[in-house]
């Protein structure tokens, strides 16, 4: 456990559950969860022995978004005006998103109800996102009388779901449930709630299997890839990265190996 608002488990070996435990809020974005989610996720960068990352929400919510009753501060404020404290605590947010990212160990956000605002960003800043039957997704700026583009939205979403649908749900505020997130590719795969965790564990289960330097690779060339300026220089980057693994372990002839003695192969990352 980090903080009794954010509470951090080992479901599984190799697995770390990340809970936003805020039920009564619905998970609302309260400084008072998000910096305790900040310092879980560096937490669990650093630790060797968590190979895959489940976040969700206690409750019933997974994340409602900016908490507007109560939104609480962000520490070493002192002596700033108004417009600095605002601009401090947007970028203590966008660090969180970033965090996601950053982290060596995919994330796979398991959705078990509404995901709204930010809680929209927090589930697009993870790797993989499987949604119970209860979610729903809502970029609700636009309802709010503000931009709809806030914590990296504008540009996780379209690359997600394509810029039609992009600009629909964020210039109408419309909500768009578990099944039809499933249909436009929001998430992977929509789930029972009560199989939502296993559900998410099992996937989990299948990443950790697999060697280390290749999912953390595979995790960095695909990111960086919405980023890439270019086919050619991305392909020397995802060619780098083979030849990194190919050359310094023997993974390769493990997993030729293990298939023809019909054996799950058990990759060591090194030579």
């Amino acid at each position: 456990m980090t903080d009794n608002l954010v509470l951090v488990e080992r479901p599984r070996p190799h697995t770390a559950l990340i809970t936003l435990n805020r039920p009564e809020r619905m998970n609302s974005m309260a400084f008072d969860l998000m910096l305790p989610l900040k310092s879980a996720i560096e937490e669990i960068r650093h630790d060797n022995s968590v190979r895959a990352v489940v976040l969700t929400g206690a409750g019933r919510g997974f994340c409602s978004g900016a908490d507007q009753k109560a939104a609480g501060a962000i520490p070493h404020l002192e002596g700033l005006t108004a417009p600095t404290i605002a601009l401090r605590s947007m970028e203590m947010l966008d660090e969180v998103i970033s965090a996601f990212r950053r982290l060596h160990q995919p994330v796979i956000a398991a959705v078990n109800g509404p995901a709204i605002g930010g809680g929209l960003c927090l589930a697009l800043a993870a790797d993989i996102r499987i949604a119970g039957d209860e979610a729903y997704f809502r970029a609700a700026g636009i309802n709010n009388g503000l931009t709809a583009s806030e914590l990296g939205l504008s540009y996780l979403l379209p690359r997600c779901i394509g810029t039609s649908r992009a600009f629909e749900m964020m210039l109408t505020g419309c909500d768009v449930d578990a099944h039809q997130a499933e249909r436009i590719g929001l998430v992977s795969h929509c789930v029972p709630g009560a199989e939502l965790l296993d559900y998410c564990y099992d996937m989990a289960d299948r990443i950790a299997a697999f060697s280390r330097p290749g999912i953390e690779l595979t995790k960095r060339t695909l990111w960086s890839g919405l980023d890439a300026s270019s086919l050619e220089g991305h392909m020397q980057a995802e060619g780098l990265g083979q030849l990194f693994i190919r050359l310094l372990t023997d993974n390769f002839e493990e997993a030729v190996a293990a298939r023809a003695e019909g054996r799950p192969a058990v990759f060591r990352d090194k030579k």
